[in-house]
């Protein structure tokens, strides 16, 4: 499917807003909008707390999981469903077992959304904190992580892709460093619906959490915490309900998979949507949907290049970006702009790279040609 030059626009509801944010939280397809409401029109029918809402929910659950363990290529009991992506970093960060002497390694401190940094910072009083150094795009030398892994390690912790500049890690590069051999969290909140096909076993990494409510075009309040079969032991659970655990002689046993971490989730209607959105975006393919990506954030590139004094931020070479595209002007106020645009219904997003405030405007596969060339002609009358 060529969808390149394919206009979606029209599988999502109307509006009179250039909508340019997808990064932050993306637009949903019409037919996962009425997924949701056909979902809670029959939930109320049958019951919400009846023996027929049972299976009827029970069933929504399999399904999600089922479709996101194919997009990332994992087993479904492996996919705990989450409200967030700083649900799943959460259930990691206070998880893990440490002792005086234990480390953990991040990634660029003054670089990284602070959903991947705040709940590790937290830990620093009883472990150390090892804090990757990184040059302006984002990246660090394979090098310095091997240099700080010690028999000590306990986590080596990034993002997949940077919210601020969309630039990618070489993750495989990175677990190959690992060999196996250090537990491994991404925070694949930028990639996943956006870079194409995932694959959890060519990434390696034990633990990785996202969101439905960026690049898969689900409703907010959904996320996916995916957590490798063999690496659950490392984790013990900080929250724990009568779907999670059994008691036995007045001890706790906790289920296997995903019951284990699966505490009293009741967002059904946002996995019905989910799934909805999900399908939508399967339909048309990972690929295709990055080739549309990349088209569109090279399309904005080149026209960006052309406006006096413009910087741009981020890699050169699109194979190591989203389609996110960040860029300033010289002599103006990024918030000014961002904020002059919004009431001229286009919608941005003022991001930061180090302390720099910077534009991020981040296109998704159902956004047109047209929608960049406004934004474009709208900063030459500046």
């Amino acid at each position: 499917m060529n969808l390149v030059s394919k206009d979606i626009s029209d599988d999502f509801p109307s509006s009179n807003k250039v909508y340019l944010n997808n990064a932050s939280v993306s637009l949903m397809p019409s037919q996962s909008i009425d997924s949701m409401k056909d979902f809670l029109i029959e939930y109320n029918s049958v019951g919400p707390d009846s023996k027929d809402s049972e299976s009827f929910v029970a069933n929504k659950l399999k399904n999600i999981r089922k479709i996101i363990a194919k997009i990332i290529c994992c087993k479904p009991e492996e996919v705990i469903l989450t409200q967030s992506t700083t649900d799943g970093i959460n259930i990691v960060a206070n998880g893990l077992s440490f002792d005086n002497k234990s480390n953990i390694i991040i990634r660029g401190m003054t670089h990284e959304h602070h959903s991947n940094f705040y709940p590790w910072i937290k830990l620093k009083d009883k472990i150390s904190i090892r804090n990757l150094s990184i040059d302006q795009n984002g990246f660090f030398k394979l090098e310095d992580l091997k240099s700080n892994i010690d028999n000590n390690t306990k986590l080596l912790a990034i993002s997949h892709a940077l919210y601020n500049t969309g630039a990618i890690l070489p993750i495989e590069k990175i677990s190959k460093v690992l060999k196996n051999q250090i537990p491994f969290f991404i925070d694949s909140a930028q990639t996943i619906g956006c870079i194409g096909d995932h694959d959890v076993s060519k990434l390696k990494c034990d633990f990785m959490s996202f969101n439905g409510s960026k690049w898969l075009c689900g409703p907010m309040g959904t996320g996916l915490f995916y957590c490798k079969k063999e690496s659950s032991e490392l984790l013990e659970p900080k929250t724990i309900g009568g779907e999670s655990a059994i008691e036995n002689d007045n001890n706790l046993i906790f289920k296997d998979l995903p019951d284990k971490f699966q505490t009293g989730f009741r967002n059904y209607v946002g996995i019905v949507g989910l799934e909805s959105s999900v399908k939508y975006l399967l339909n048309f393919g990972m690929k295709n949907i990055r080739k549309k990506n990349q088209y569109l954030s090279n399309l904005f590139r080149e026209e960006l290049e052309k406006i006096p004094n413009i910087i741009l931020y981020g890699p050169d070479d699109p194979n190591e970006r989203t389609s996110i595209v960040s860029f300033n002007i010289k002599g103006f106020d990024s918030q000014k702009i961002v904020d002059r645009f919004e009431k001229q219904n286009i919608v941005l997003a003022v991001r930061e790279i180090m302390e720099q405030k910077i534009i991020r405007v981040s296109p998704h596969f159902f956004n047109t040609e047209s929608d960049l060339l406004k934004v474009v002609d709208e900063l030459k009358k500046l």
